[in-house]
């Protein structure tokens, strides 16, 4: 009995007592852990961030080239509807006056207009024709380039024909009694006389000059280095030498006192060089020559090149010579006749109204009327395409201060291209 009621009490304080469980007031407070300050054997793990490349600007070449000639439709437009002109053989511009045009007549007059805003008649910039020979077809006022410096000295220079041969002569704007003959070389025939002057990036004053005309180079000219004829010749103006009333640069390639040379010399072995151009974005300097009866061609002229006329036309052989062919430079492209029998080069287009065309060599032939469009890219390799068949007689093109283009058609008229 005793057990009993000890057993009832034990049970009785059992059931009173709390709830086991944790007490709040016996757990530790959370320790403060000090911030640790970094030493220099302390390691802090780099954090990911992004780096932007830097950017490669491309070269305006670099451009060009990987925007090749792709032709679309092209058609010609009548330039200055209110003006024609007599027998023109070159348009070209001053550098000063960025709205001026000029316009080089083969009968004697350079006659000068507002391209924007053309009037019914053009003033008469200069009129030579009491001075040259039209004694020939391809006689008279052939060429024409400002100086690089015209807004400041007003020099421009000329090429034409007199009775006795060619002569380039440099003028003053507003004078014309200012002649100054530069150079003066014989013409044994009436034709093959070449004309077109340019300036270089290099400052100095090029002159293309025909082999001296007949038929074939009878007096083989065009390969005798010591003949001023079927040769790029090149001089400096704004110097003189001697007796000279220009100076020879020193780089040019016979400027080495071998007196059988010459050394306006530049380039040789051409047969009628009409009309060159600079290519200044690839350096490169443009020549159209004409042909004999077969093959007419498109040069790459360098410094001292042997181009094979006679011995060659084009890449055609023209007359047996033990002359190293090798020597020769060939030509960038060609094509035979029948297509066209009279090349006549033209320039690199960069201007903005057909952009097309854009860094696009274009060039036609007098005889057949057709304009071609030449691309040729970072390794010189041609790529040509016929952009028009016309009924122009395309005797040269021109350009203006904007870089835009001008068929200039021996019949009297100026023409633009527009692509469609």
């Amino acid at each position: 009995m005793k057990i009993i009621i000890i057993m009832m009490i034990s049970l009785l304080l059992v059931s009173c007592s709390p709830v086991a469980g944790p007490d709040p007031y016996d757990e530790e407070p959370p320790v403060e852990v000090p911030a640790v300050e970094p030493t220099d054997e302390t390691v802090v793990e780099p954090t990911e961030e992004t780096v932007e490349e830097p950017m490669v600007e491309k070269s305006p070449l670099e451009i060009l080239y990987e925007n090749p000639f792709s032709p679309v439709g092209y058609s010609i437009v009548d330039a200055f509807p209110s003006l024609s002109f007599d027998q023109p053989l070159y348009l070209t511009h001053d550098g000063k006056n960025p709205n001026k045009v000029y316009v080089v007549e083969k009968t004697g007059k350079i006659k000068v207009f507002d391209k924007d805003s053309p009037p019914d008649s053009v003033d008469v910039f200069v009129d030579l024709s009491d001075r040259i020979s039209l004694n020939g077809n391809e006689k008279g006022l052939l060429g024409l380039a400002f100086h690089p410096k015209y807004s400041e000295n007003g020099l421009y220079f000329v090429y034409y024909t007199d009775q006795e041969g060619s002569v380039i002569s440099r003028m003053t704007e507003g004078m014309p009694d200012s002649e100054t003959i530069l150079l003066t070389y014989n013409q044994p025939y009436s034709n093959h006389n070449g004309g077109h002057i340019a300036f270089g990036p290099d400052g100095y004053l090029y002159i293309a000059s025909g082999d001296g005309g007949s038929s074939g180079d009878p007096m083989n000219n065009a390969q005798d280095t010591g003949s001023y004829l079927g040769k790029i010749l090149r001089i400096d103006v704004d110097n003189t030498e001697g007796e000279l009333a220009y100076a020879i640069p020193e780089d040019n390639p016979f400027n080495n006192g071998e007196s059988e040379n010459l050394r306006e010399v530049y380039a040789y072995g051409l047969r009628n060089p009409w009309r060159f151009s600079f290519d200044e974005l690839r350096a490169l300097l443009i020549t159209a020559d004409v042909g004999q009866n077969k093959m007419e061609e498109i040069n790459l002229i360098e410094n001292g090149g042997n181009y094979g006329w006679n011995i060659m036309e084009g890449t055609l052989d023209y007359t047996q010579s033990s002359v190293d062919k090798s020597t020769f430079i060939a030509p960038i492209w060609t094509y035979e006749h029948p297509i066209g029998k009279s090349i006549t080069g033209g320039y690199t287009y960069y201007g903005s109204e057909n952009p097309s065309l854009y860094g696009t060599y274009i060039y036609g032939d007098f005889i057949s009327g057709k304009i071609w469009g030449l691309w040729l890219d970072a390794d010189q390799t041609p790529d040509n395409h016929e952009l028009l068949d016309t009924e122009l007689m395309i005797s040269s093109f021109g350009i203006d201060a904007d870089s835009e283009l001008y068929l200039i058609d021996y019949q009297g008229k100026i023409y633009k291209l527009r692509e469609n």
